[in-house]
């Protein structure tokens, strides 16, 4: 497809657009290196896990290792269907995502090679890297089918209705339900007893750069049902469908044990993840019937609150 015009020698940019905004913070907050984190206290908290703990501890450390390079690998065609309608000002925030989610993969398979596999290696119990062992059926289902169906169908569809299910899929159900709830679990083991603060540190600049991805998903999406309101019923669907395979993986990791590592519960986990999906689902209700002025307004406001 050839060009007609650039919008940044006609009408210029729109530094007042939530994706634009969400820009300036990503180039602010975004350039952090998983190299430069130190992972020193972390080794000797490692090796003093029992085996449980730090099963647990790989469980999750797979399931998001996994989640991160599976979007990284799945994102493009997102950021093709956009630019393809000429919004610039969101695909210069979303040229962002491709870099920290891979940036996201980098820091979650260091912590493995320097800190988890060495130590299970001295104590003679193997490294046994590959950990998809520890991905379920509800996993599976999310991130081995769903998220790159939902992703690579806007190649040949980059309709609304294929916006929309891509991301109800990455933003709402993967990074606003599963990956929040994850972190939520990592602090929760972590930080009450003072451990591993190289791992924590990341975590705490992943969700940095998640919480904005969320942002950007919310608004998209928002904007979708405010110039579609005909998809509304497409994008509740698409989030009950997703929303029994989300909670179906917290329920899969408690399973596993008897007694659950670092004494967490698992209906603290499943009331945390419902929590998260039941308020960006409000958030979505109130883009029915409203203007696009409406929509930025609300969106900057959240973003200062």
């Amino acid at each position: 497809m050839s060009h007609t015009a650039f919008a940044t020698t006609t009408r210029g940019l729109n530094r007042e657009l939530p994706p634009m905004r969400l820009y300036e913070k990503a180039k602010k907050l975004g350039i952090w290196n998983p190299s430069d984190i130190d992972l020193a206290k972390d080794k000797q908290d490692w090796a003093g896990f029992t085996d449980e703990e730090k099963d647990l501890c790989l469980l999750l450390l797979s399931m998001f290792v996994a989640g991160e390079e599976a979007v990284t690998l799945d994102l493009l065609p997102l950021i093709q269907a956009i630019a393809q309608e000429g919004r610039i000002e969101e695909e210069m925030y979303l040229t962002t995502f491709l870099f920290e989610e891979a940036k996201h993969t980098d820091f979650f398979r260091r912590f493995m090679d320097e800190v988890a596999f060495p130590s299970l290696l001295g104590e003679g119990l193997g490294v046994r890297s590959d950990l998809s062992r520890y991905h379920g059926d509800n996993y599976r289902q999310l991130f081995y089918e769903s998220l790159p169906d939902a992703l690579n169908a806007l190649r040949s569809d980059p309709s609304p209705a294929s916006q929309i299910r891509a991301s109800v899929t990455y933003n709402m159900v993967v990074e606003g339900v599963l990956a929040e709830t994850g972190y939520q679990a990592f602090f929760t083991m972590l930080e009450r007893n003072d451990l591993c603060p190289g791992l924590r540190k990341g975590i705490s600049l992943l969700k940095q750069d998640e919480s904005r991805h969320i942002a950007y998903g919310v608004y998209l999406l928002s904007r979708l049902i405010a110039e579609h309101p005909q998809e509304w019923d497409n994008l509740q669907m698409q989030m009950n469908i997703l929303l029994p395979s989300a909670i179906g993986v917290i329920g899969d990791a408690f399973a596993r044990y008897e007694v659950v590592p670092f004494g967490l519960k698992e209906e603290d986990f499943v009331n945390y993840a419902m929590s998260q999906f039941s308020k960006r689902f409000e958030r979505l209700e109130k883009a029915k019937g409203v203007s696009l002025d409406e929509i930025n307004r609300v969106a900057r406001e959240n973003e200062e609150a």
